[in-house]
C-alpha cells in the first residue's frame, strides 16, 4: 500500500483514460485505487462505464467525469481495425476541436485545482497540462503515435501531421511509467519500468467455479474478445467433449448452446479468467497481464493493424503462455486443437504483479516534487529526427543489458534494433561460408552462392529439429512449424529470386518508360515439396479441419514464411487447394483478393498462394497432389528493393520447377506481375519482377516497360558504382500515396488523348493539310490520340500541346463526369478524392528521357563530367517524385547529405567522389541509390552518410538510440551472381542427403 506522508495535503490527480477498449480502464482502476489509499482525490476523465471503476473502489475520493478526448482505434469488429477510419475519427474528436478541448481542459483542471496530471494514453490531456502550467506523466505500455505511424502509410499524406502532433503532445509529460509489454515510444524522453498492473482477485477459483456450478473436472475456457461480435453463431460442436466456455459481453439477445454460458455485463472478469483453464480472445494489455499473473494459457487470435500487439505476443509466448489460433479456425468453430495444446503449456511468468502500487507510489511522489526526469529541450524540437528515422528504442548509457528478452524478440519483428546482445546479429551472418561437406552436390552446383549452401543447412537441421524434438524456449515458432512441414522421404524444390535497386525509372514503368534496375546481393529463397495428399505431412488444426469434413486426405496447401512476423503477420498459412476452384473453374481474382484478405494477418500469403492460382488460370495448370512452400527471405520488407517480387518469382520458379514446367523469364515475370496486380491488389508495374527474373550481377538490366521488353545488359563501367541505403523510412506499393499518383497518371494519359482527338477532328473539319499544321502533323496526333503509353509522348510535344491544358487536380468525381473512366485495370477512382494530375503525367514523360540519357553516358568516355552528368539525372528524378507526392522526410535528408559532400570543399579540391542520389521504386521512403566513384575514398564516404545523418540530430544522442553503422544497413551494389537454378532437394527422417540440381536449359543457369 502506498503511505502518504502525514505532514503533506492530500493531492487532487487528474487521470485521463484513451478511449479505446476497457483495457486502459481497468488498469487505471488499480493505480488510481492506490492513490485513494494513500488519501488522495482522483478524478477520472473517461468514456468507459461507471461500473468499470465502482465495482473495485468505493470512495468518496473518486470521481469520474464522462469526456472523451480521443477514439484510439475504430474497429469493425473485435479483430479488424479500419485504418483510415481510425485517423478521420481522430481528426474529428481530438484535432478539429482542438483549441476548443485545449481551453476546456485547463480551465477544468483549474477548476478542481489539480496538483498533477496522469494520461492512459490521452495525447492532448500532456499539452493541457502544460497550458496549465501543471506537471503530467504517462502511464501506458503503447503510445497512439506509434500506432497511427502503420495508418499514416495507408491514409497517404493528408494525415500525417496527426502523428507529429501526437508525439509532440506526449512530450510535454515529465517522463513515462512504462508497463511491460511496451512498444517503441520516441515522444518520450525518460522511462521507468515498473511491473505488471493487474487488477486483484476477489475470489479464489475453487469458489468462483462453485458459485457457477462448474465441476473441477470440467475443462473450461472464458471466450473475452471485449464484447461478443455481431454476427458469430456460436455451437455446441466448437468445444471438445466435456468442455464449457464462459461467454463475456454477450448481447442479452444472443443464444447459446448448452455447453456455452452467458456472464453478465458486469462480471469481474479477472475472478472469472483465473477459474477457467484457459481464455480464448484477442491480445490486449488487460488480457495478457492477468493471464500472466494468474498463469492461465491464452489461445489468441490476432487482430489486424495494431502494432501493440507482437510485443504483448512475444512476451505471452516467452512465458509459455500462448496459442495462436488462425482467425479462420475461430469463426467455423475448429478449436478443439489449440484448447488442448493450450491446458499442456505450463506459463512460467513469476514477475511482479504490483505494478499498480508501484506506479501509483511513483506518481504521488513526483506531486511532490521529486524528479525523476532531467532538463530537456522543447518536444517540437527533439522530436523530428526521431519520427524522421523510424521508431527507435530511446535508451540511456548501460540500460541496454536490462532489455527483457521478449521486447528484443518483438522489436527484432518489427525490424527495429535494441542494441541487446540477444538482439544483434552479424552483417554477414545470414552469407557466412557453409561447410561443404554439409551437402553433397549431384547435379549442377549452387553457383557460389553462400546464402543459397545456408538455406539448404537450414533445411537439414529441420530434420534434425524434426527427430531430436528440440522445445527451447525461446526457438521461434515459424522454425517449429517448417520442421513438421515436409516429408523428408519427398523430393524438395527450391529456387532462388533477388532483390532489386531502381537505379532510374522507378514509378515511370506503369506508364511504359525504360528502367535500369540491378538485382541485389540479398534474396529469397523458396522450397517447394508436392506429394500425394496421403503422405503430407498436416499441422494439427490443418488435419482436424480436415477430418472434420469426413472425406479423407485432399490436397491441401501449407506455407511457412520465415521472417514473417517482422510485419506483424502471422507466420504460417494453410488452405485446401479446392478452395481455390469455383465449380469447375479457378475463382476469378476478385474472389482470390477478398478470401486472402478476410484475414489481414495472413494476408501475406496471397504473394505465395497467389502464383498458384494464377498458373491455374494462365497457363490451365491443375494441382492434383498437396504443397509444402517454405519461403525464407533475406530482402527486406518496406525498402524499397523489390522483396515482394522476389518472392513471387522464387515461388513461382520453384512450384513450376517441382510440376515439370518451362517458363521462359519473360513470361514469369509477366505471370508474377499478376500476381502482385490481381490476387495482392497492389497496382506494381512489372520491372520488379523483371528484375528479379531476368537481372544479372554487376549489370543494369534495360528494359522497356511496354509491357516488357528487355533490351539487354547494360555493362556498368569499372569507375562507377551505385550503392543503396536505407532511409528508415517504411515504403508500400499498397499505399495510398503509391496508388493515387498511378491514378492521377493514367487521368494524364486519358486526358491528352482526349485533347489530341479534339485537334485532330478540329484540323480534319476545317481541312488543314499536314504542312499546314507544320509540327502538330496529322500523324502525331493520331498517334497521341491512341496513346496506349504515356512515356510515348516526348517532353517537347507535352510542352508543346498539352501541359497548360492538364488540371493540376481534379476531383475522382469531376473526372469520371468528364471522361468515363482512366483505363487502368489495377486502381480504382475515389469519386471523394482529389488526384494531382499534372506532377504525375510530368514525371514518367521526362523519367524516360532521363533514363534514356542516363543510359546512354554510361558508355560514353569517362570523366568526372560523366559522373557529373549522371548525378544530376538522379537528383532531378528524385525532386520530380517529391513533386508527384512521394517524397519522404527520410530520403529528402539522405539525398541533401549527398548534395553537402559533394559541393564540399574536400570535393571541390577533387576529393569529393559521390555525385548524385535519388529515391528509388514506388517512393514515400524506402532505399535511396546513390551514384559515385569505384573507389576506396567512396566507401569511406558511403559508411560516413548515415554517421552525418546522426550528428545532424546530436542534440538528441543523449536521449535516442540513432542508426549506427549496422542499423542503417549500407546495401552496396556490388551484388553476387544471381541465378535463378532450381535446387532440388531430398533426404530421409535419420540421414539427410541433399541434392542441388540445376535446370535442363542451360539459357536459365545464369540469366
Amino acid at each position: 500500500m502506498v503511505a502518504q506522508d502525514s505532514a503533506k495535503p492530500p493531492l487532487v490527480f487528474a487521470y485521463y483514460v484513451t478511449g479505446h477498449g476497457f483495457g486502459h480502464a481497468t488498469r487505471v482502476v488499480e493505480v488510481a485505487r492506490h492513490l485513494i489509499l494513500a488519501g488522495h482525490d482522483v478524478h477520472v476523465v473517461t468514456g468507459a462505464p461507471d461500473y468499470v471503476f465502482t465495482t473495485e473502489i468505493q470512495s468518496p475520493r473518486l470521481f469520474l467525469r464522462k469526456v472523451l478526448l480521443d477514439c484510439g482505434a475504430v474497429q469493425a469488429d473485435a479483430l479488424t481495425v479500419d485504418r483510415l477510419a481510425s485517423l478521420e475519427k481522430y481528426s474529428e474528436t481530438a484535432v478539429v476541436p482542438r483549441e476548443t478541448i485545449l481551453a476546456t481542459e485547463v480551465q477544468w483542471l483549474k477548476s478542481i485545482k489539480a496538483d498533477f496530471v496522469v494520461s492512459d494514453v490521452v495525447p492532448v490531456a500532456c499539452r493541457a497540462a502544460a497550458d496549465a502550467g501543471i506537471r503530467s506523466v504517462c502511464v501506458t505500455n503503447f503510445s497512439w503515435d506509434f500506432i497511427y505511424a502503420e495508418y499514416v502509410m495507408a491514409a497517404g499524406h493528408h494525415h500525417r501531421t496527426i502523428v507529429w502532433q501526437i508525439a509532440e503532445d506526449y512530450s510535454h509529460c515529465e517522463f513515462l511509467i512504462r508497463l511491460p509489454g511496451y512498444c517503441p515510444m520516441p515522444a518520450f524522453r525518460d522511462a521507468i519500468d515498473v511491473p505488471l498492473v493487474v487488477r486483484r482477485l476477489h475470489k479464489p477459483r475453487e469458489e468462483i467455479r462453485k458459485e457457477l456450478g462448474i465441476r473441477e473436472d470440467v475443462k473450461t475456457v472464458i471466450l473475452n474478445f471485449g464484447g461478443q461480435p455481431s454476427g458469430w453463431n456460436l455451437k455446441e460442436e466448437f468445444l471438445p467433449s466435456g468442455w464449457l466456455c464462459l461467454v463475456c459481453g454477450a448481447s442479452e439477445s444472443l443464444e447459446l448452446p448448452p455447453n456455452f454460458v452467458k456472464l453478465a455485463k458486469d462480471a469481474y472478469t479477472p475472478d472469472l479468467i483465473a477459474a477457467s483453464d484457459c481464455m480464448l480472445g484477442k491480445i490486449g494489455y488487460g488480457t495478457v497481464s492477468e493471464a500472466l499473473a494468474y498463469k492461465i494459457p491464452f489461445v489468441f487470435v490476432r487482430r489486424d493493424y495494431f502494432n501493440e500487439e507482437p510485443f504483448l505476443r512475444n512476451m505471452l509466448e516467452f512465458y509459455q503462455a500462448g496459442v495462436e489460433m488462425i482467425r479462420r479456425d475461430l469463426l467455423t468453430g475448429h478449436w478443439g486443437p489449440y484448447l488442448e495444446h493450450a491446458i499442456s503449456l505450463k506459463p512460467s511468468y513469476e514477475g511482479g504483479i504490483n505494478g499498480g502500487e508501484v506506479a501509483a507510489k511513483i506518481l504521488q511522489d513526483t506531486a511532490f516534487g521529486r524528479s525523476y526526469a532531467a532538463d530537456k529541450f522543447s518536444g517540437s524540437r527533439r522530436l523530428r529526427d526521431a519520427i524522421v528515422l523510424g521508431y527507435q528504442l530511446q535508451r540511456v548509457p548501460g540500460r541496454d543489458l536490462s532489455i527483457p528478452d521478449w521486447y528484443a524478440n518483438a522489436e527484432n519483428e518489427l525490424g527495429l534494433r535494441t542494441g541487446s546482445p540477444t538482439a544483434l546479429m552479424s552483417e554477414d551472418t545470414f552469407f557466412k561460408p557453409s561447410h561443404p561437406e554439409d551437402f553433397e552436390i549431384l547435379h549442377g552446383d549452387c553457383m557460389g552462392l553462400s546464402d543459397t549452401m545456408t538455406f539448404l543447412k537450414s533445411l537439414s537441421e529441420l530434420d534434425v529439429i524434426l527427430v531430436s524434438g528440440i522445445t527451447e524456449k525461446l526457438q521461434k515458432r515459424e522454425r517449429k512449424a517448417a520442421a513438421g512441414l515436409f516429408n523428408w522421404e519427398e523430393e524438395i524444390f527450391v529456387a532462388r529470386a533477388p532483390g532489386r535497386l531502381d537505379v532510374m525509372g522507378g514509378i515511370a514503368d506503369y506508364s511504359g518508360s525504360l528502367v535500369l534496375q540491378m538485382p541485389t546481393r540479398e534474396a529469397c529463397h523458396v522450397a517447394v515439396q508436392t506429394c500425394h495428399p496421403s503422405k503430407q505431412r498436416l499441422w494439427k488444426h490443418a488435419l482436424a479441419r480436415q477430418n472434420a469434413k469426413g472425406q479423407g486426405p485432399t490436397p491441401v496447401l501449407q506455407i511457412v514464411s520465415y521472417g514473417s512476423e517482422l510485419s506483424n503477420r502471422g507466420p504460417t498459412f494453410d488452405m485446401d487447394l479446392s478452395d481455390f476452384m469455383d465449380g469447375e473453374q479457378p475463382m476469378s481474382y476478385e474472389n482470390a483478393r477478398s478470401f486472402f484478405a478476410r484475414d489481414p494477418s495472413q494476408r501475406w500469403a496471397a504473394y505465395v498462394a497467389g502464383t498458384i492460382l494464377v498458373l491455374m488460370k494462365e497457363l490451365g495448370v491443375r494441382f492434383e497432389n498437396s504443397i509444402s512452400v517454405l519461403v525464407s527471405s533475406a530482402v527486406p520488407e518496406g525498402k524499397g528493393v523489390s522483396s515482394s517480387a522476389a518472392v513471387e518469382v522464387a515461388t513461382m520458379s520453384a512450384i513450376a520447377a517441382s510440376h515439370g514446367l518451362n517458363i521462359e523469364p519473360r513470361q514469369l515475370a509477366l505471370l508474377c506481375q499478376k500476381v502482385e496486380n490481381h490476387v495482392v491488389g497492389a497496382p506494381c508495374g512489372v520491372m520488379d519482377q523483371m528484375a528479379s527474373a531476368c537481372g544479372e550481377a554487376n549489370k543494369l538490366l534495360a528494359m522497356v516497360c511496354q509491357p516488357a521488353e528487355v533490351l539487354g545488359l547494360v555493362d556498368i563501367p569499372s569507375h562507377i558504382r551505385f550503392w543503396g541505403i536505407d532511409s528508415g523510412i517504411r515504403h508500400s506499393v499498397g499505399g495510398a500515396d503509391y496508388g493515387s499518383v498511378r491514378i492521377g497518371a493514367f487521368m494524364g494519359r486519358k486526358i491528352i488523348k482526349s485533347m489530341a482527338a479534339e485537334l485532330l477532328s478540329q484540323s480534319t473539319a476545317n481541312g488543314v493539310t499536314s504542312d499546314d499544321l507544320e509540327e502538330d502533323g496529322i500523324e502525331l496526333l493520331e498517334t497521341e490520340a491512341s496513346l496506349e503509353y504515356l512515356c510515348n509522348l516526348s517532353p517537347h510535344r507535352y510542352e508543346a500541346l498539352y501541359v497548360n491544358q492538364l488540371p493540376d487536380k481534379i476531383l475522382g468525381e469531376a473526372f469520371l463526369g468528364n471522361y468515363a473512366d482512366h483505363n487502368d485495370p489495377v486502381t480504382v477512382i475515389d469519386t471523394k478524392r482529389n488526384y494531382g494530375v499534372r506532377a504525375a503525367t510530368r514525371h514518367p514523360i521526362y523519367e524516360n528521357f532521363r533514363v534514356k540519357a542516363f543510359k546512354a553516358l554510361l558508355t560514353s568516355a569517362t570523366s568526372d563530367d560523366q559522373l557529373i552528368a549522371l548525378g544530376e539525372l538522379l537528383y532531378q528524378c528524385h525532386y520530380s517524385y517529391s513533386a508527384c507526392g512521394l517524397g519522404s522526410d527520410g530520403t529528402d535528408r539522405l539525398v541533401q547529405l549527398v548534395q553537402v559532400m559533394q559541393h564540399s570543399k574536400h570535393s571541390r579540391e577533387g576529393e569529393g567522389t559521390l555525385y548524385g542520389a535519388k529515391i528509388t521504386g514506388g517512393g514515400s521512403g524506402g532505399t535511396v541509390c546513390i551514384v559515385g566513384r569505384n573507389c576506396l575514398r567512396s566507401n569511406e564516404q558511403i559508411i560516413q552518410v548515415p554517421q552525418k545523418l546522426s550528428s545532424l540530430i546530436s542534440a538528441f544522442s543523449s536521449w535516442y538510440h540513432m542508426p549506427s553503422r549496422s542499423d542503417m544497413k549500407v546495401q552496396q551494389a556490388t551484388y553476387q551472381l544471381f541465378s535463378r537454378d532450381h535446387l532440388r532437394v531430398q533426404g530421409d527422417l535419420v540421414i539427410s542427403e541433399y541434392v542441388a540440381a540445376s535446370a535442363s536449359d542451360p539459357s536459365r543457369r545464369t540469366i
